[in-house]
This record gives structure tokens, sequence and C-alpha cells, in this order.
């Protein structure tokens, strides 16, 4: 009777195997959702649509995009840190949400380890840009007049801890200069405001910045990239225009709950990287001015190491600025 309870077990256990890797391998056969934690129609609404919908043709499951606003993006990446680590629920996140909001917010997960990394997506550099009329022409000049005017200069900045108000920061540290911080709702409102003259600078995404700048409406410094920009070759970088060591990008991930098993991590990987290989893909992701990490720098491994450093980089300088979220 013992012997037969136990071969019927091991018979059990046995024919399970099978079913359990069947399981596995056949991931996912059901649709997938991404949190995108932010409301949408912003920058990072249109990447998340663009890369989820070539990821459904991989896969062979809709990817389906899922907007979850609210605290700096920390609501949608509190419920993908919270969700079951099986590969169905993935988030979207960037330079913000899995840097900054660390060092500001007092978060119910840790941006380091309750997320398993994907693959690094997309990122884009800043322009250090001005008010028509501001009498500097050039950033050396734009530098000297800041030091000669301490905390007389205003940077619109689209709210506290935003990253044009963390590149101002790091703007100040290495320069070694003082400007007054003007907050304000969206980063449209800012560009409105330069436009009108009502305040001296801000640092800004091409996206937002560059058509003002081509109309003659402000002026253009410096990128802060390390190469000038394709779409405007004439703007030097803060290295060659006096800034050296300047250099900021906000960039975008993609990651799953940690725990995820590494079989689903793999496709999900495969599937990225296929879709940011797609020409078509490419292009969709130019027009908002993202620039696609090369293949090397697209590996969990990459987005991790990513991650650390922007991580070392970043919070000391937002901690020594005492930058709490509001």
């Amino acid at each position: 009777m013992r012997v037969s309870f136990f071969a019927a077990t091991i018979a059990l256990l046995t024919s399970a195997l099978p079913a359990a890797q069947v399981m596995a391998q056949a991931y996912p056969t059901r649709p997938i959702t991404m949190i995108v934690p932010f409301p949408a129609g912003g920058p990072n609404d249109a990447i998340g649509r663009i890369i989820a919908e070539s990821m459904r043709a991989t896969l062979g499951q809709p990817v389906v995009m899922e907007n979850v606003g609210g605290a700096a993006g920390s609501l949608g990446v509190g419920r993908v840190a919270r969700a079951a680590p099986d590969g169905y629920t993935l988030i979207l996140g960037n330079w913000g949400t899995h840097v900054v909001n660390g060092a500001i917010y007092k978060l119910p997960y840790d941006v380091r380890t309750d997320f398993a990394p994907i693959a690094a997506l997309v990122s884009n550099p800043a322009l250090i840009v001005a008010r028509k009329a501001l009498a500097a022409e050039n950033l050396a000049e734009l530098l000297a007049w800041l030091k000669a005017n301490p905390d007389t200069a205003t940077m619109g900045v689209p709210g506290v801890g935003s990253a044009p108000h963390i590149y101002g920061l790091f703007f100040e540290r290495l320069s070694g200069t003082r400007v007054r911080f003007i907050p304000y709702r969206g980063g449209a409102q800012v560009i409105q405001d330069l436009v009108a003259g009502q305040i001296d600078l801000t640092i800004t995404t091409p996206v937002v910045s560059l058509a003002p700048y081509r109309a003659g409406s402000i002026k253009a410094y410096a990128v802060t990239a390390r190469q000038r920009l394709p779409s405007a070759p004439e703007v030097p970088t803060a290295e060659e225009a006096g800034l050296p060591g300047y250099t900021t990008h906000n960039w975008t991930g993609l990651w799953a709950p940690k725990g995820t098993p590494d079989d689903v991590m793999k496709k999900l990987h495969g599937a990225v990287v296929t879709a940011l290989a797609d020409p078509s893909v490419q292009s969709k992701l130019a027009g908002p001015g993202q620039d696609i990490f090369p293949p090397d720098q697209q590996t969990p491994a990459a987005l991790a190491a990513l991650q650390a450093a922007e991580i070392e980089k970043w919070w000391p300088i937002i901690k020594a600025a005492n930058v709490t979220g509001q």
C-alpha cells in the first residue's frame, strides 16, 4: 500500500514536470501590462507605445500600456514593485524614477534592488538656453555674467526635483555660480516664459527648445551631450563651450519586478532588442528626439551598471542641495 502511494506520488510529480516546462516555454500566454508612471501624451508615453507595439509582434501577445501618474512617477513604479514577478507587469522607468526619486522621496521600494533590469532603451541630452535679449553671446560670457551677478539670474524649471532642476543644481555646482530657480507646472510653460523674456535661462530637452531656437526666439549656448546634436551641429557641447564635465542625459529603461524568472527575462529582453533594431521603430523614436542606446548597452547588465553609475553621480548632488519631494 505504502509502495503504491509513493509510486503514484512520484509518477504524478514526474508527469507535472513537462507541463511546468511547457508553461515556462509558452510565456507569454496572455497580455502583458507596461506601466508608464506618467500621464498619457508625454514623451515617456510616446516611447512606451512605440516599443510596446513592436514587442507585441515578437511575443505574440498584446503589450498593453497603462498610465499610472502621480508623485513624480513613484505611484506607478511602486505598483510594479508589488506586482507578481511573472513577466506580465513591467515598468517603463527613466532617470527620474529610478535615480532621482530615490534621493528625494521616502519610497516604499528600493530603486536599486526591487526591480530586474530588462534593457536600456533611449536617452536624450539637454540644451542650455536663454532669453533672446540676454547680453551673453556664448556660454563663457554667460558664466562670467553669472559669477559677477550671483542670485540674479532666473532659471525656470518644471517643478522641484524635475530633470531641469537637477541639471541646474549640477550647473551651479560645476560652474561656481548661483541662480534663482523658478518652479513651473510644466516644461511648456517654462519655454513660453523664456520666449516672452520673463525668465533668463533653462536647461531642457531639445524636443521643446529646438523649435523656438530655430525660430530665433531664444538663444542656445550649449548641448549637454558629449557630441554635438546632428539636428543642431552649430551648437557646441558644454565641454567645448567652457564648462568641462557638464554632461547630462535623461534616459529610459524597462524593468520587471525582482525575482522574474530568467527564461522570461530573456524573452522580454529579446523582444526589446528586436524592437530597437527595427528601422521603423528607430525612425519613430527619432521624431521625439530620442537616441537609441547602442546594442552593447542594451543588455540587462548594462542597464544595471548605468543606473548604479547615475546614482553615484547624482545622489550626492541632490542631497547636498537638500532637495525633497513636494
